[in-house]
């Protein structure tokens, strides 16, 4: 994956002074994927005064999830696969249950969904609802995610899965039945944000 082109301070905030913000530096600090800038600039306070702060964000695009489900059979589908942040931690072995997700790319997000719906558990979704639009680490990460459900047929699954070629993907797929990914919650088996979000999405607007 080629980097991204680094964008100026004027391209990132055409309007931040009307906001309440001056934006004095932005450094890159690395430009390998994605960016990580640290900034330098004023934040004009509730009583007018403005204060100096310096902090770091992370740049990596938007992005978008889908829980795939199915009424009848009151399942859901997952994908397993290991994410380094997380085994770094110290907190898990690495190995993730997760919603289908991925980066939006050039996509609005209903394609970017489909695209890694498919890329990723093989099911093709007739139809998708959107759910939520929200930043998942605010204070370090720019990105916003795009939260779908959609119903899936487990007939209808042109391809197997496990990731996009070329991109050394691992991933498993996994059905579940949709009280034990619930459970599974519970217990601490599931700890990915965007999964528990879903999930109890489901529960609370009784999609299961």
């Amino acid at each position: 994956m080629s980097a991204r082109p680094q964008p100026t301070v004027r391209d990132l905030f055409p309007d931040a002074e009307e906001s309440g913000v001056r934006i004095r530096q932005a450094t890159l600090l690395s430009n390998n994927w994605y960016h990580l800038f640290r900034y330098e600039f004023d934040l004009r306070l509730t009583d007018g005064s403005w204060q100096g702060q310096v902090r770091e964000a992370y740049d990596r695009g938007h992005g978008a999830t889908v829980l795939l489900f199915n009424r009848e059979r009151r399942t859901v589908i997952l994908t397993r696969q290991f994410r380094l942040p997380a085994y770094a931690s110290g907190d898990t072995d690495g190995w993730l249950l997760e919603t289908a997700a991925g980066l939006l790319d050039a996509d609005d997000p209903e394609a970017a969904i489909r695209r890694e719906a498919i890329e990723e558990t093989g099911y093709r979704i007739d139809r998708l609802k959107q759910v939520f639009n929200l930043f998942m680490s605010p204070g370090s990460v720019t990105e916003r995610l795009h939260f779908f459900v959609g119903e899936y047929d487990p007939s209808d699954r042109p391809g197997r899965g496990g990731g996009a070629d070329g991109e050394n993907e691992n991933i498993e797929v996994v059905e579940i039945g949709f009280d034990e990914a619930l459970q599974m919650v519970r217990d601490g088996r599931i700890v990915d944000a965007k999964t528990v979000l879903l999930l109890y999405h489901a529960r609370i607007e009784g999609l299961l």
